[in-house]
Formats: C-alpha cells, sequence, structure tokens
C-alpha cells in the first residue's frame, strides 16, 4: 500500500540522472542574522484580572519568529516590562539595537454578563518614540489564542505592508497504527498546528490535499475504493464528490487561482499526463504530451501557467507550460532529483524537494535570478507548502524515525517544529487567506 501511495513520485526517484547545466546552489546554514529586532514584552495582567489559560505574547513570538524576518528579543534580554507607550524609556531600548517594542495589557471586562479580557496593545517605534499602530479587544478566554494571531497579523501588515496569515489553516494527513490496523486521516488545524480537526477518516491511504482559493474545500486523493480518486471536500460540512475515478492513476489535485479548474494527473490513457479539469462542466482537456511521467501540477498565481515534476529529461526536474497547453520550458538544472515544486503567493520563488549528498531537503528557486537556495539539512524533508505572507515554508520530515511537520522561512533563518505528534504525520498545505 505503501507503493501505491507514493506510485507516480516512487517512479520518478527510479530514474537515471543524466548531465545537465548547472546552477548556482547556496547552502543556507540557519541562524537569524539580518532579521529586525522586536522586542515583545509579556501583557500585564491588571485590575484583578485572572491570569489567562496562555501567555498572547507567546503566542506572538512564535508567529513573528516562524516567518525570519523577525528577531524577538531574549526575554532575559528584556530590561524592563512596560504596558503603554508612556511607560516606555525609548533611549535604553534604542541602546539595545531594537527597532520596534510590543505592549500591551489584560484586564477584565466591566460588563459582569461577559465573563472575559478586554486586550490593549501598541506597537512601537522605537527611534522616532512613537505609536504605529494600537488597539484594543474584548475577548472570552478561549479566543486568546486566535487573538494572538490576530495581533501578529496586525503586526506584520504594519512593519511589512502585507498579510500576515497567522489565522490560516493548515491540512495534512496522519497515518495511526494500532494492533495491526492502519488508520489515515485527513487534519485541519490552526497554522500553528493547534485545534487539530478530523475531517475524514479512511482504512485506506489519503494523499495530496490541497486546498481550494476559498479556504471552503480540500482535493485529495483516496484509495478507499481499492485505486486512487479524487475527490472535493467541503471543509465545513463534510460533503464531498468524486471528481476524477478514471482507469489507472488519479493524483495530485490543484486548483486554479480562480478555483473553477483542477489540474490533475491521469493516466486513463495510458501515460501519466497533466490535466485540466472543469469542476462545472466536467470538461477534461490534456495539456502534456510526453512518453515520460508527468505529474505534480501547481497553478501560477495568474493562472497563465503550470508548473510541473517531469522525468523527460532523465531524471525529476521541475517544468512550466502554459496552461492550456503548449511547449514545456525547464526550470531547474541543479542536481539529478527536484520535485513537489510550489510556488510562493506572489509566483516569484518556487519551493521544491531537492536531493543533495543522498539526502532530501527543501530548497527555494528564484525564478528571476535563478537562484537556489537549500534551506533545510534532510535527509527526508519533504512536501513544502508556503504560508500566505509568502515568508515561511511548511513542511513534513522525518528523523530518527519519527516525521512532523516543520517551518523554515525562505532565508533559512528561522526552523522550528510544529507540535509533537504521536503518529506519523506527511503531505502538509498551507491555506490561503
Amino acid at each position: 500500500m505503501k507503493l501505491m501511495r507514493r506510485l507516480v513520485v516512487g517512479l520518478l526517484m527510479l530514474l537515471v540522472a543524466t548531465q545537465v547545466p548547472a546552477q548556482l546552489t547556496i547552502q543556507i546554514t540557519g541562524g537569524a542574522e539580518g532579521a529586525l529586532p522586536i522586542a515583545l514584552i509579556p501583557f500585564r495582567v491588571e485590575n484583578g484580572a485572572a491570569d489567562p489559560p496562555e501567555e498572547i505574547i507567546t503566542i506572538i513570538r512564535d508567529d513573528l519568529y516562524r516567518t525570519g524576518l523577525l528577531q524577538p528579543l531574549s526575554r532575559k534580554d528584556l530590561i524592563a516590562q512596560p504596558a503603554t507607550l508612556e511607560e516606555v524609556r525609548f533611549q535604553n531600548w534604542r541602546a539595545l539595537g531594537v527597532d520596534n517594542l510590543v505592549v500591551g495589557a489584560l484586564a477584565s471586562d466591566p460588563d459582569g454578563g461577559y465573563h472575559g479580557y478586554q486586550v490593549s496593545f501598541e506597537l512601537l517605534d522605537v527611534y522616532t518614540a512613537s505609536r504605529l499602530v494600537g488597539k484594543r479587544y474584548r475577548v472570552q478566554p478561549t479566543a486568546l489564542r486566535t487573538l494572538g494571531h490576530t495581533i501578529s497579523d496586525t503586526i506584520f501588515q504594519s512593519l511589512f505592508g502585507r498579510p500576515g496569515g497567522f489565522n490560516t489553516q493548515i491540512a495534512y494527513v496522519e497515518i495511526e497504527r494500532n494492533a495491526g490496523q492502519t488508520v489515515h486521516k485527513l487534519v485541519v488545524a490552526d497554522a500553528d498546528g493547534y485545534n487539530p480537526q478530523i475531517i475524514l477518516t479512511s482504512n485506506a491511504p489519503i494523499m495530496s490535499p490541497a486546498w481550494s482559493p476559498d479556504r471552503q474545500r480540500i482535493g485529495y486523493v483516496s484509495f478507499e475504493n481499492g485505486r486512487s480518486e479524487v475527490y472535493v471536500q467541503e471543509v465545513a460540512s463534510g460533503k464531498r464528490r468524486t471528481v476524477a475515478s478514471f482507469d489507472g492513476i488519479n493524483s495530485a489535485p490543484a486548483w486554479s487561482p480562480q478555483g473553477n479548474r483542477l489540474a490533475l494527473t491521469l493516466s486513463k490513457d495510458g501515460n501519466p499526463e497533466i490535466y485540466v479539469l472543469d469542476l462545472a462542466s466536467a470538461n477534461l482537456r490534456q495539456i502534456t504530451h510526453n512518453s515520460s511521467i508527468d505529474t505534480e501540477p501547481v497553478w501560477t498565481p495568474n493562472g497563465q501557467q503550470i508548473i510541473f515534476t517531469s522525468d523527460r529529461g532523465g531524471s525529476p526536474q521541475i517544468y512550466r507550460l502554459p496552461s492550456a497547453g503548449g511547449e514545456a520550458e525547464r526550470l531547474t538544472f541543479e542536481g539529478n532529483y527536484n520535485a513537489r515544486p510550489a510556488l510562493s503567493p506572489d509566483g516569484r520563488l518556487l519551493a521544491l524537494v531537492h536531493r543533495e549528498d543522498g539526502k532530501f531537503k527543501i530548497a527555494v528557486l528564484d525564478l528571476q535570478t535563478r537562484l537556489t537556495r537549500v534551506l533545510t539539512d534532510g535527509p527526508l524533508d519533504e512536501s513544502p507548502s508556503f504560508a500566505p505572507n509568502g515568508a515561511t515554508l511548511l513542511y513534513s520530515s522525518v528523523r530518527g524515525g519519527k516525521s512532523e511537520l516543520a517551518t523554515v522561512s525562505i532565508y533559512g533563518r528561522a526552523h522550528k517544529r510544529l507540535g509533537a505528534f504521536s503518529n506519523a504525520v506527511q503531505e502538509p498545505t498551507w491555506s490561503p487567506l
């Protein structure tokens, strides 16, 4: 069954490499150099408010650190704990080289019928001694984690001029093995891995989950009927339908930017090719015509091109062609294995799985400069997926025989595991905004 799950990718990995032109590749070795220093002060608990069930500033710290664009000051280096702009001695923070400061407070909500908190926060510019943004909220204790992500979004938007996407979701496949039985689960969780919800359980493999642009549906592959079939399921209701159940392989669904079409890998006519399916009319159009294996399609943000993996050059590499079909252009040349493409929201960066020294690592190719950066160490990292802010990649990894989900910033500055999992987890995908 494991072989069936990875049929197309497995075939690609068995092929022999060919000599191809070299590209410049840079190995990232970690660290957070170049990130903007920011001080995140624990929010003061005021007016007799009960201690919160979880600390908001920790949620914010984790969100911002994962982007690799911000480097929170260590708690032991916090020289004071102000809660408002008026309490801040900016010259002291300037001496620490901090660019920005986040302060805030939690108080009991004065409305006796509302058992919650009033939360205030301010983002301050240390060098101008000014407030960039300040807001107040009323929340229940159970909503503090969501509020933390909301504040992170506000901070990120203010500093970088684009949405942070911290209140989005991820989907992944969890595999539970118990007493000789294997259960596959399709799970949806918050972007930081919290609040997991199982939306599908099956005794047969599930693979290749893919979010629709409106976050209302997920496409995926299931083997529940004894062969691979592609389904589309509504996240909220669980209602689903089969959209591809042809003879042979049905796999690798990818949504068009408008959400009205799916790119798929089908072998209904003998060879795995890329097809485009119109979901309303069920019209199916083949866009690759090659004797090799073409799989793992991804749409460009404008919907005009599709990027995919193919072994047509003798080894798995990544190609691009018009979404209407046409001549394919090869994009990757460094190494004899590059697969599992994922595009950044702006279409400039291509994440991929790159084999180097016998290890499978996550790398990013800049499609303008053609510079490749290797971001992770392997040995078995796969399924990269961009955060909506374009700064962070989610991926699955196997370390010490155990699988995990992790994130890495696109510059390799910030690596972070996404919680602890008792079961195997794989094929994560980050939802759009």
